[in-house]
């Protein structure tokens, strides 16, 4: 899968994929249909920053959770 295709399909895999690696408790809290294509590039960036890293802080997960809130479309 290319993810420098602009797609709501990307996006849809690039916040599971995110949900997935920080195992979210309330991960139905964040549904990958509330982002908007606007977002695409900032979503891409915290894709490839979460999938680089092995292990996070609980710190780290909520700033990573509140950037995740603050792109959805509902929130613009």
């Amino acid at each position: 899968m290319s993810l420098s295709t602009k797609s709501l399909e990307n996006m849809r895999y690039m916040v599971s994929e995110i949900i997935g690696k920080l195992q979210f408790a309330n991960a139905s809290a964040i549904n990958p249909d509330d982002f908007s294509l606007e977002q695409y590039e900032d979503l891409h960036d915290l894709y490839v920053l979460v999938m680089k890293q092995k292990q996070f802080s609980i710190s780290e997960m909520e700033a990573i959770a509140a950037e995740l809130g603050s792109m959805r479309a509902n929130d613009e």
